[in-house]
């Protein structure tokens, strides 16, 4: 009887190279979205969650992952108003290191086998100690924290697709080279992207799934990104890919699974959902009113999905949600930015390979210095201290070569404002930072005619803190490295021609439903711009007192209008924004804008917010 199971081991330890499982899936037909079966009231807020399956007889196994998403480079602790969780600061990878090494102590002092795994948008949208060397530092950090496994997600694309297979089997950048002087290996972890397709060989352009033993028991894992990532990254870079559906392909991949004799699988999808009042302020392992894409993936999954561990919305949750079966799936997000990590104790039975208990629980990787009251020690207002105790040292060497080669870029002053400039978006959908970075592209793009920009607020990646100082640099000052971390994305600044006709239609389209819109995103608009919306109106009417300097916009008069490449490509659904003519591109990239902007004059003070009126 060994020698058969010796084979069955081989053959899924092959299956983890994409090779032998893209030639077996070659083979299968598309499997369906199974109709989900009813459930009752799957919302209860657990904390931690913990599902029982049935346990038949035999022996069982135990297990541990932790898991993380959404991590966008965050080399440093993250500062402002994102510098805490809950209330605790929290974030950075020298931190991440070391609560990933004391979980894993705990679970090996309980005979847990630990696998770490992430769901997507690891890299992309970064600061500039990873994005000025086009994220090969994460990459590297990633491997020496002891990532395993991760989905691709959303930012993983943001280079195009090229960039992401050089990131994961390494070499320097064609353009700017191996700026660190000691080359690139490329990633260690496995980066599964089972729904992302060549349209050339009609197969995943990375591996679809992997495998790992527990104990003689094999898991499986398949990575896959939301379907709708064609949406919200530039077109430009994934022009050779199709985006499958998130439920259709991860059956597939299961079926596959099941197969070669895989009965416990884990889901890493780079979707999600969230948490919503009340409470006010859900915990960070509750599961309070839930709700998002996530759940009706979830729905439509084979049973042996006993966990999802998902990510996109940045936010926190463990939930227990009804699979394909009825039965419960446990489904996670550690938030964002390395600052939670998801503790997963499991159980496999050995004998029918299943899963028959799964708990989960966040953790916040908390890097401060407590009080003895219980407060969090500040060294200026809102600026936490660090606990050295939690520093891991090899994971801080690491990023300090990659800190100190970018400090004197990154610690420049550029500009100052005159307090925070929040990037958070009032009930009409303007944000102050939003205003700022309009205000800052028209200001770019004047000397070339410009009349009008628009910003995406997609695209606006994090506050600028007047009272934060991580560069040394007094208050309301800002230094090149803040302003970068608000606009990463390194896009073009592009001016194009519209008639009056053509930029109402562009602002329908921010609705869901005009022109093939899916989600309702609210452009940013320049200082001049005035409009009311009514989100309940008729698709296509929802667009009212459009006017430029207190004038109504003409229909058929022409405009000067300024936005990144990536709204003019058609990104975030605006395919409206295809339509100008006589394309200009003005130098440089959409930061040197903002950097312009800040270092002009008096220091900036926060938008106004208040060019759109909302009126349902």
């Amino acid at each position: 009887m060994s020698q058969p199971r010796s084979r069955g081991r081989a053959v899924l330890r092959h299956l983890a190279a994409p090779a032998l499982a893209l030639a077996v899936v070659a083979t299968l037909p598309a499997a369906t979205r199974p109709a989900p079966a009813p459930a009752a009231d799957p919302w209860a807020a657990l904390a931690p969650v913990s599902v029982s399956y049935a346990k038949p007889t035999g022996g069982e196994v135990k297990g541990n992952f932790l898991s993380y998403n959404d991590f966008h480079g965050a080399i440093d602790p993250p500062a402002g108003s994102g510098a805490v969780v809950n209330g605790t600061p929290a974030g950075g990878v020298e931190y991440l290191a070391t609560w990933l090494k004391k979980l894993r102590a705990e679970a090996k002092a309980e005979g847990r086998v630990t696998t770490t795994v992430g769901a997507g948008d690891l890299v992309g949208a970064t600061p500039l100690v990873s994005a000025a060397f086009h994220d090969e530092p994460t990459i590297e950090l990633m491997d020496q924290i002891g990532l395993e496994i991760s989905s691709v997600g959303n930012h993983e694309f943001d280079e195009g697709v090229d960039e992401l297979i050089r990131l994961n089997k390494g070499g320097c950048h064609p353009v700017d080279g191996c700026q660190d002087g000691d080359g690139f290996k490329g990633a260690k972890f496995t980066y599964l992207a089972a729904n992302t397709i060549s349209k050339k060989t009609k197969l995943p352009i990375l591996p679809p799934v992997d495998v790992k033993f527990v104990g003689g028991v094999p898991v499986g894992f398949v990575g896959v990104t939301l379907e709708g990532t064609p949406g919200i990254v530039n077109p430009a870079g994934i022009t050779g890919v199709t985006f499958k559906d998130e439920v259709e392909t991860a059956n597939k991949w299961g079926g596959l699974l099941k197969l070669f004799g895989v009965k416990a699988m884990v889901l890493l999808v780079h979707e999600g959902g969230a948490q919503s009042p009340p409470p006010s302020t859900p915990g960070v392992s509750d599961c309070a009113n839930f709700s998002g894409p996530i759940v009706d993936i979830v729905k439509g999954l084979r049973p042996e999905f006993g966990l999802v561990v998902s990510g996109h919305t940045h936010r926190f949750y463990s939930c227990s949600l009804p699979n394909s079966s009825g039965q419960p799936s446990v489904v996670t997000s550690a938030g964002n930015n390395g600052q939670l990590i998801t503790d997963v104790d499991y159980s496999l039975n050995r004998r029918t390979g299943r899963f028959t208990g799964i708990s989960a629980r966040n953790v916040i990787v908390e890097n401060g210095v407590r009080n003895a009251d219980g407060t969090w020690q500040q060294t200026s207002p809102g600026v936490y201290a660090r606990n050295p105790d939690l520093v891991d040292a090899g994971a801080k060497a690491l990023a300090d070569k990659y800190r100190t080669a970018v400090a004197p870029i990154a610690n420049k002053v550029v500009g100052r404002i005159s307090a925070d400039i929040v990037r958070d978006a009032l009930p009409n959908g303007e944000s102050p930072l939003g205003d700022v970075i309009a205000d800052a592209q028209l200001a770019y793009t004047k000397s070339n005619g410009a009349q009008i920009a628009l910003m995406n607020p997609g695209g606006v990646r994090a506050s600028m803190s007047y009272g934060a100082s991580a560069g040394g640099e007094a208050p309301g000052e800002v230094t090149y490295g803040e302003a970068f971390a608000v606009q990463p994305f390194n896009n073009l600044v592009v001016t194009q021609t519209f008639t009056g006709a053509q930029l109402k239609n562009v602002l329908e389209q921010q609705f869901v439903g005009f022109k093939g819109q899916t989600t309702q995103r609210i452009l940013q608009v320049s200082a001049g711009l005035t409009y009311s919306y009514d989100s309940t109106a008729p698709v296509g009417s929802r667009v009212s007192a459009l006017a430029l300097n207190g004038t109504p916009i003409d229909p058929a008069a022409s405009y000067q209008v300024t936005t990144n490449d990536f709204l003019a490509n058609g990104g975030d659904g605006f395919t409206e924004l295809t339509g100008g003519t006589g394309r200009t591109t003005a130098p440089g990239f959409d930061v040197d804008a903002l950097v312009a902007y800040v270092g002009a004059g008096d220091p900036v003070a926060p938008g106004p917010a208040n060019r759109i009126t909302r009126l349902g």
